[in-house]
């Protein structure tokens, strides 16, 4: 791969991405897959104004080790060091940039229930500080190359090959080709419009139904708008771009209110495994019967994580006809995988889905029926017959996807 791509690339993270402000802190979450890359993101970052760069390093094969030999009890533990690290962050708000390159299948194996007992525990400790700094900062989620992960996208290619092959379709479908701050100007303008659009209608509720089986409806919140692509931070308004690549227009529903059955168009990778061919059926909003052929334990375990986890924080809208999807690659990665297709998520919504969330308290978010969890996992199921009819608050039925683009 040129280096001059990776550059232009780095540079989209810095500057579209997370937008990095004079002489603010930049978090940086990766695996050890791509050190040159991230040395050239983190110059990209300072020649954008960051005042320091902190890179935080994780291994996969380290957390498989840490899961078998600590204790629970230790395995849960928040150190009060890690306390004050949460709370410098919500003093000083950085920008958080986390770099997927992580193995699909790179915890199998590894002891789910306690992982997932140990996050449990750790998440209700550091989900207080998560909640001070909601949508005050600049985030972004983008993606590099790890030898296991593109050898399980390309099984047939040798490594060398095979990582060459997921860099091009990073950068192609991340629209990191050419002029990618052009590029995505474009596109976050075209993805504002489509908004703009769907706000007008007064949607009450929307409705799925496609050949596979799925068929289901859910409820919208008065005062909740649809949002894509760029985003602006609460207070200093910064604009930043979430993820990269990203197709999708995203809404959190009203909680309680979802009814019918979906299934998955794609696998879904969560902890290092892969949960495969699963469907989930809603009944007063809440996920009360989940199938898989695959890891179905593991996906109970995603319902079960906490009172609210089992209800939806997300409906997300992703036309069959996008790079990703054209691509033909599954990528078995949520954040390319879910900008193939529409999708959900179980557990926390967007306070910032809500037209005056600025004016209210997280507690009065709630209160109008955006869903609190301590985790987000998104799910994909829009494949290419996927129907979507908006049903208005004044009774009119709106086409909005028709064989699984948009119908608009």
């Amino acid at each position: 791969m040129k280096k001059t791509d990776l550059r232009n690339y780095a540079k989209l993270i810095a500057q579209k991405g997370v937008n990095v402000q004079k002489n603010q802190e930049v978090y940086i979450t990766t695996q050890l897959d791509q050190p040159e890359f991230v040395k050239m993101l983190v110059e990209e970052c300072y020649r954008s104004g960051a005042g320091k760069v902190i890179v935080d390093w994780n291994y996969q094969p380290l957390t498989k080790l840490h899961v078998r030999w600590q204790k629970e009890k230790v395995l849960s533990k928040v150190e009060e060091w890690e306390k004050a690290r949460l709370q410098h962050k919500v003093d000083v708000l950085p920008a958080l940039i986390y770099l997927e390159s992580e193995d699909p299948d790179g915890l199998k194996g590894v002891n789910m229930e306690k992982l997932v007992k140990s996050q449990q525990i750790k998440r209700k400790i550091t989900k207080p500080y998560r909640d001070q700094m909601d949508n005050k900062y600049q985030w972004c989620i983008a993606a590099v190359p790890g030898a296991d992960w593109a050898k399980k996208v390309f099984p047939n290619e040798r490594k060398s090959v095979a990582i060459e092959k997921l860099w091009e379709a990073i950068l192609y479908t991340s629209r990191a080709n050419g002029d990618p701050i052009k590029n995505w100007e474009e596109h976050n303008k075209d993805l504002k419009e489509r908004c703009d659009y769907l706000n007008s209608l007064g949607i009450e509720t929307l409705e799925y139904k496609s050949s596979n089986g799925t068929d289901f409806k859910v409820g919208m919140i008065e005062t909740a708008q649809f949002l894509g692509g760029c985003e602006d931070t609460l207070g200093t308004n910064v604009p930043f771009n979430a993820n990269i690549p990203s197709e999708e227009i995203f809404i959190t529903p009203k909680k309680g209110v979802a009814e019918g059955i979906v299934y998955a168009s794609k696998p879904l990778s969560y902890q290092g495994q892969l949960i495969e061919n699963f469907s989930v059926r809603f009944e007063n909003g809440k996920a009360v019967e989940v199938k898989a052929e695959k890891n179905e334990d593991l996906l109970k375990s995603i319902i079960a994580m906490d009172e609210n986890s089992a209800y939806l924080g997300e409906v997300a809208l992703v036309p069959y006809d996008s790079p990703i999807r054209n691509s033909k690659i599954l990528f078995y990665n949520t954040l390319f995988d879910e900008n193939a297709a529409c999708h959900l998520a179980f557990g926390e919504g967007f306070t910032n889905c809500l037209k005056d969330y600025e004016d209210l308290t997280l507690e009065q978010c709630r209160e109008r029926g955006i869903n609190d969890s301590l985790v987000h996992v998104d799910f994909m199921i829009g494949n290419e017959d996927l129907n979507i009819t908006a049903i208005t608050r004044d009774g009119k039925r709106v086409p909005i996807f028709k064989d699984g683009n948009w119908a608009f």
